[in-house]
Protein backbone atom coordinates (compact mmCIF):
# COMPACT_ATOMS: atom_id res chain seq x y z
CA UNK A 1 0.00 0.00 0.00
CA UNK A 2 1.96 3.13 -1.03
CA UNK A 3 1.62 6.79 0.23
CA UNK A 4 -0.99 7.65 -2.07
CA UNK A 5 -3.38 4.90 -1.45
CA UNK A 6 -2.88 5.46 2.79
CA UNK A 7 -3.81 9.44 1.91
CA UNK A 8 -6.66 8.04 0.57
CA UNK A 9 -8.15 5.91 3.69
CA UNK A 10 -7.06 8.90 6.07
CA UNK A 11 -9.08 11.23 3.92
CA UNK A 12 -12.28 8.72 3.59
CA UNK A 13 -12.08 8.18 7.80
CA UNK A 14 -11.96 11.87 7.89
CA UNK A 15 -15.22 12.05 5.81
CA UNK A 16 -16.63 9.35 6.89
CA UNK A 17 -16.59 10.35 10.83
CA UNK A 18 -14.60 7.49 11.89
CA UNK A 19 -12.24 3.95 11.25
CA UNK A 20 -15.18 2.18 11.68
CA UNK A 21 -17.74 3.44 9.09
CA UNK A 22 -14.94 3.95 6.33
CA UNK A 23 -14.53 0.33 6.82
CA UNK A 24 -17.74 -0.14 6.03
CA UNK A 25 -17.57 2.42 3.05
CA UNK A 26 -14.32 0.79 1.83
CA UNK A 27 -15.22 -2.53 2.54
CA UNK A 28 -12.48 -3.65 4.54
CA UNK A 29 -11.88 -4.70 8.25
CA UNK A 30 -11.60 -2.09 10.23
CA UNK A 31 -8.48 -3.37 11.43
CA UNK A 32 -7.11 -3.16 8.13
CA UNK A 33 -8.07 0.69 7.91
CA UNK A 34 -6.40 1.22 11.97
CA UNK A 35 -3.02 -0.14 10.40
CA UNK A 36 -3.09 2.42 7.27
CA UNK A 37 -3.77 5.42 9.96
CA UNK A 38 -0.74 4.00 11.92
CA UNK A 39 1.66 3.55 9.34
CA UNK A 40 0.66 6.54 7.53
CA UNK A 41 0.86 8.31 11.03
CA UNK A 42 4.25 6.16 11.85
CA UNK A 43 5.78 7.62 7.76
CA UNK A 44 5.11 11.53 8.58
CA UNK A 45 6.22 11.52 12.66
CA UNK A 46 2.98 13.42 13.35
CA UNK A 47 -0.25 12.21 14.87
CA UNK A 48 -3.30 13.39 12.73
CA UNK A 49 -6.19 11.90 14.84
CA UNK A 50 -6.91 12.47 18.18
CA UNK A 51 -8.25 9.14 18.79
CA UNK A 52 -10.71 7.72 22.43
CA UNK A 53 -12.39 4.56 22.47
CA UNK A 54 -15.63 7.05 21.55
CA UNK A 55 -15.04 9.14 19.20
CA UNK A 56 -11.69 10.98 16.90
CA UNK A 57 -11.22 14.55 16.09
CA UNK A 58 -8.02 16.23 14.20
CA UNK A 59 -5.18 17.48 15.45
CA UNK A 60 -4.29 20.92 14.10
CA UNK A 61 -1.63 18.97 11.53
CA UNK A 62 -4.57 17.02 10.47
CA UNK A 63 -6.56 19.14 9.78
CA UNK A 64 -3.68 20.79 7.10
CA UNK A 65 -2.64 17.57 6.27
CA UNK A 66 -6.17 16.40 5.33
CA UNK A 67 -7.35 19.68 3.01
CA UNK A 68 -3.79 19.76 1.31
CA UNK A 69 -4.77 15.65 0.18
CA UNK A 70 -7.88 16.14 -0.36
CA UNK A 71 -6.42 18.82 -3.31
CA UNK A 72 -3.29 16.03 -4.18
CA UNK A 73 -5.91 13.82 -4.36
CA UNK A 74 -8.13 15.34 -6.92
CA UNK A 75 -5.00 16.43 -8.79
CA UNK A 76 -4.53 12.84 -9.33
CA UNK A 77 -7.80 11.62 -10.17
CA UNK A 78 -7.80 14.80 -12.47
CA UNK A 79 -4.43 13.74 -14.16
CA UNK A 80 -5.80 10.11 -14.48
CA UNK A 81 -8.82 11.39 -16.08
CA UNK A 82 -6.89 13.47 -18.56
CA UNK A 83 -4.31 10.50 -19.16
CA UNK A 84 -7.47 8.08 -20.05
CA UNK A 85 -8.39 7.28 -23.59
CA UNK A 86 -12.09 8.50 -23.64
CA UNK A 87 -13.83 5.86 -25.10
CA UNK A 88 -12.79 3.43 -22.37
CA UNK A 89 -14.97 1.86 -20.52
CA UNK A 90 -15.21 2.92 -16.96
CA UNK A 91 -14.47 0.94 -13.89
CA UNK A 92 -14.43 0.95 -10.20
CA UNK A 93 -17.38 1.84 -7.69
CA UNK A 94 -20.17 4.27 -8.40
CA UNK A 95 -22.24 5.21 -5.70
CA UNK A 96 -25.12 6.97 -6.07
CA UNK A 97 -28.32 7.88 -3.95
CA UNK A 98 -31.41 8.66 -6.04
CA UNK A 99 -35.15 9.96 -4.81
CA UNK A 100 -37.28 7.27 -4.92
CA UNK A 101 -40.08 7.58 -7.81
CA UNK A 102 -37.87 9.24 -10.00
CA UNK A 103 -35.32 6.72 -9.66
CA UNK A 104 -37.75 3.37 -9.95
CA UNK A 105 -39.26 5.49 -13.08
CA UNK A 106 -36.50 7.17 -14.91
CA UNK A 107 -33.61 6.47 -13.52
CA UNK A 108 -33.74 2.84 -13.76
CA UNK A 109 -33.65 2.99 -17.61
CA UNK A 110 -30.73 5.52 -17.59
CA UNK A 111 -28.69 3.16 -15.46
CA UNK A 112 -29.11 -0.07 -17.55
CA UNK A 113 -28.00 1.77 -20.35
CA UNK A 114 -24.69 3.28 -18.87
CA UNK A 115 -24.27 -0.13 -16.97
CA UNK A 116 -24.16 -1.64 -20.08
CA UNK A 117 -21.63 0.88 -22.05
CA UNK A 118 -19.55 0.05 -18.85
CA UNK A 119 -19.29 -3.13 -17.85
CA UNK A 120 -16.78 -3.09 -15.80
CA UNK A 121 -18.56 -0.37 -13.25
CA UNK A 122 -19.69 -1.42 -9.96
CA UNK A 123 -22.77 0.50 -9.56
CA UNK A 124 -24.03 0.91 -5.48
CA UNK A 125 -28.07 2.57 -5.11
CA UNK A 126 -29.59 3.95 -2.26
CA UNK A 127 -33.11 4.90 -2.96
CA UNK A 128 -35.08 7.02 -0.98
CA UNK A 129 -36.39 10.36 -0.54
CA UNK A 130 -34.59 11.46 2.36
CA UNK A 131 -31.83 13.36 1.72
CA UNK A 132 -28.92 11.30 2.87
CA UNK A 133 -25.39 12.84 4.18
CA UNK A 134 -23.30 12.50 1.27
CA UNK A 135 -20.29 12.49 3.01
CA UNK A 136 -20.78 10.14 6.10
CA UNK A 137 -22.60 7.70 4.21
CA UNK A 138 -19.42 8.00 1.38
CA UNK A 139 -21.98 8.33 -1.64
CA UNK A 140 -20.18 9.88 -5.10
CA UNK A 141 -22.89 11.96 -6.00
CA UNK A 142 -26.97 12.28 -5.27
CA UNK A 143 -29.96 13.27 -7.58
CA UNK A 144 -31.95 15.51 -6.09
CA UNK A 145 -35.18 16.94 -6.78
CA UNK A 146 -35.58 20.37 -4.83
CA UNK A 147 -34.73 24.09 -4.68
CA UNK A 148 -30.85 23.82 -3.60
CA UNK A 149 -29.83 25.78 0.10
CA UNK A 150 -27.16 23.63 0.92
CA UNK A 151 -23.82 25.46 -0.04
CA UNK A 152 -21.47 22.75 1.11
CA UNK A 153 -22.47 20.90 -2.06
CA UNK A 154 -21.60 21.12 -5.92
CA UNK A 155 -24.47 20.50 -8.16
CA UNK A 156 -25.44 20.56 -11.62
CA UNK A 157 -28.33 21.15 -12.92
CA UNK A 158 -29.71 17.82 -14.82
CA UNK A 159 -33.35 18.44 -16.00
CA UNK A 160 -36.19 20.42 -14.91
CA UNK A 161 -39.22 19.12 -13.05
CA UNK A 162 -42.73 20.82 -13.90
CA UNK A 163 -45.47 20.74 -12.25
CA UNK A 164 -49.14 19.18 -12.80
CA UNK A 165 -52.13 20.03 -11.49
CA UNK A 166 -54.93 16.93 -12.39
CA UNK A 167 -57.45 14.81 -11.65
CA UNK A 168 -59.31 11.87 -12.69
CA UNK A 169 -62.56 12.48 -15.24
CA UNK A 170 -64.50 10.48 -12.59
CA UNK A 171 -63.57 13.22 -10.36
CA UNK A 172 -64.27 16.40 -12.33
CA UNK A 173 -67.81 14.55 -13.35
CA UNK A 174 -68.40 14.51 -9.98
CA UNK A 175 -67.38 17.92 -8.41
CA UNK A 176 -67.23 19.67 -11.44
CA UNK A 177 -63.75 21.49 -12.94
CA UNK A 178 -62.20 24.57 -11.19
CA UNK A 179 -62.23 27.84 -12.84
CA UNK A 180 -59.62 29.54 -10.66
CA UNK A 181 -57.42 28.83 -8.29
CA UNK A 182 -59.53 29.38 -5.07
CA UNK A 183 -61.80 27.50 -5.96
CA UNK A 184 -59.37 24.32 -4.95
CA UNK A 185 -60.84 25.28 -1.41
CA UNK A 186 -64.22 23.69 -2.47
CA UNK A 187 -62.58 20.53 -3.76
CA UNK A 188 -60.95 17.15 -2.02
CA UNK A 189 -57.34 18.05 -2.70
CA UNK A 190 -54.44 15.62 -2.22
CA UNK A 191 -51.39 16.63 -0.79
CA UNK A 192 -47.80 15.62 -0.99
CA UNK A 193 -46.42 16.14 3.17
CA UNK A 194 -42.31 16.47 1.90
CA UNK A 195 -43.43 19.52 -0.03
CA UNK A 196 -44.86 22.95 0.83
CA UNK A 197 -47.67 21.87 3.42
CA UNK A 198 -51.30 22.57 1.74
CA UNK A 199 -50.36 25.69 -0.01
CA UNK A 200 -50.46 25.58 -3.98
CA UNK A 201 -48.55 28.56 -5.42
CA UNK A 202 -49.79 29.71 -8.80
CA UNK A 203 -48.95 31.97 -11.40
CA UNK A 204 -50.72 33.44 -14.61
CA UNK A 205 -49.74 35.00 -18.08
CA UNK A 206 -49.21 38.37 -16.32
CA UNK A 207 -46.49 36.55 -14.08
CA UNK A 208 -48.65 37.47 -11.22
CA UNK A 209 -48.15 35.01 -8.12
CA UNK A 210 -50.99 33.69 -6.46
CA UNK A 211 -50.92 31.62 -2.80
CA UNK A 212 -54.02 29.26 -2.43
CA UNK A 213 -54.13 27.74 1.23
CA UNK A 214 -56.89 24.13 0.75
CA UNK A 215 -57.17 21.56 3.12
CA UNK A 216 -55.76 18.18 2.00
CA UNK A 217 -57.99 14.93 2.05
CA UNK A 218 -55.21 12.61 1.71
CA UNK A 219 -51.76 13.31 2.58
CA UNK A 220 -48.38 10.68 1.74
CA UNK A 221 -44.88 11.33 1.11
CA UNK A 222 -45.09 9.50 -1.98
CA UNK A 223 -45.95 10.85 -4.99
CA UNK A 224 -46.80 7.38 -6.81
CA UNK A 225 -49.23 6.53 -4.22
CA UNK A 226 -50.65 10.39 -4.94
CA UNK A 227 -51.21 9.30 -8.35
CA UNK A 228 -52.79 6.15 -8.08
CA UNK A 229 -55.38 7.55 -5.14
CA UNK A 230 -55.95 10.85 -8.20
CA UNK A 231 -56.79 7.73 -10.63
CA UNK A 232 -59.29 6.52 -7.99
CA UNK A 233 -60.78 9.52 -8.22
CA UNK A 234 -60.37 10.64 -4.61
CA UNK A 235 -59.21 13.95 -5.53
CA UNK A 236 -56.95 16.98 -7.48
CA UNK A 237 -53.08 16.60 -7.44
CA UNK A 238 -50.39 18.31 -8.28
CA UNK A 239 -47.60 16.36 -8.99
CA UNK A 240 -44.39 16.28 -11.00
CA UNK A 241 -44.89 15.62 -14.64
CA UNK A 242 -42.35 12.98 -14.29
CA UNK A 243 -45.04 10.70 -12.53
CA UNK A 244 -48.22 11.78 -14.44
CA UNK A 245 -47.04 11.99 -17.76
CA UNK A 246 -48.54 8.69 -18.75
CA UNK A 247 -51.80 8.95 -16.94
CA UNK A 248 -52.44 12.71 -18.46
CA UNK A 249 -51.55 11.15 -21.98
CA UNK A 250 -53.59 8.24 -21.97
CA UNK A 251 -56.37 10.81 -20.48
CA UNK A 252 -56.79 8.63 -17.63
CA UNK A 253 -56.11 12.24 -15.64
CA UNK A 254 -57.01 15.14 -16.89
CA UNK A 255 -54.97 18.76 -16.31
CA UNK A 256 -56.98 21.27 -14.30
CA UNK A 257 -56.23 25.26 -14.50
CA UNK A 258 -53.93 24.94 -17.16
CA UNK A 259 -54.35 28.33 -17.93
CA UNK A 260 -52.25 28.48 -14.83
CA UNK A 261 -48.10 27.76 -14.31
CA UNK A 262 -47.28 26.02 -11.36
CA UNK A 263 -43.20 26.78 -9.99
CA UNK A 264 -40.54 24.67 -11.97
CA UNK A 265 -37.93 22.82 -9.92
CA UNK A 266 -34.93 21.34 -11.19
CA UNK A 267 -33.51 17.85 -10.64
CA UNK A 268 -29.63 18.26 -9.56
CA UNK A 269 -26.46 16.02 -9.42
CA UNK A 270 -24.96 17.02 -6.25
CA UNK A 271 -21.57 16.11 -4.86
CA UNK A 272 -19.37 17.32 -1.63
CA UNK A 273 -17.25 20.56 -2.24
CA UNK A 274 -14.24 18.39 -0.90
CA UNK A 275 -14.41 15.78 -2.60
CA UNK A 276 -12.75 15.74 -6.53
CA UNK A 277 -15.32 13.92 -9.00
CA UNK A 278 -14.25 10.94 -10.39
CA UNK A 279 -14.30 9.91 -13.84
CA UNK A 280 -17.16 7.84 -13.25
CA UNK A 281 -19.37 10.25 -12.02
CA UNK A 282 -18.31 12.75 -14.19
CA UNK A 283 -19.60 10.93 -17.24
CA UNK A 284 -22.50 9.87 -15.52
CA UNK A 285 -23.70 13.03 -14.74
CA UNK A 286 -22.99 14.28 -18.34
CA UNK A 287 -24.54 10.87 -20.05
CA UNK A 288 -27.96 11.92 -17.62
CA UNK A 289 -27.68 15.84 -18.52
CA UNK A 290 -28.05 14.50 -22.35
CA UNK A 291 -30.35 12.09 -21.90
CA UNK A 292 -32.93 14.39 -20.48
CA UNK A 293 -31.90 17.51 -21.31
CA UNK A 294 -34.33 20.78 -20.72
CA UNK A 295 -37.46 19.47 -22.34
CA UNK A 296 -37.54 15.89 -21.07
CA UNK A 297 -39.33 13.19 -22.47
CA UNK A 298 -42.20 12.68 -20.14
CA UNK A 299 -42.96 16.72 -21.19
CA UNK A 300 -42.68 16.07 -24.69
CA UNK A 301 -45.87 13.04 -24.60
CA UNK A 302 -47.86 16.07 -22.63
CA UNK A 303 -46.98 18.94 -24.35
CA UNK A 304 -50.18 19.25 -26.64
CA UNK A 305 -52.40 18.23 -23.24
CA UNK A 306 -52.00 20.94 -20.69
CA UNK A 307 -51.82 24.05 -23.25
CA UNK A 308 -48.69 25.96 -21.04
CA UNK A 309 -50.10 24.78 -17.50
CA UNK A 310 -46.92 22.28 -17.38
CA UNK A 311 -44.80 24.97 -19.33
CA UNK A 312 -41.77 25.98 -17.01
CA UNK A 313 -42.16 29.81 -15.28
CA UNK A 314 -39.35 31.65 -17.03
Amino acid sequence: MGQLEDMSVFVRIVEAGGIGKAAEQLGIAKSGVSRRLVALEARLGVSLLNRTTRSSSLTSVGREYYERAVKLIGDVAELDGLAADEGKSLEGLLRLAVPLSFGLSHLSPAIDVFARENPGLEINIDFSDRQVDLIEQGVDLAIRISDLNDSSLHARRICPIRLMLCASPSYLERHGSPRKPEDLRDHQVLGYTLGSGHTIRFGDQQDDEQLVHTSTRMAANNGDFLRDMALAGHGIVALPTFIVWESVASRELVPVLEQYTLPTINAWAVYPQTRYLSQRARQFIDFLAERFGDNPYWDKKTAGLAAGGNEASR
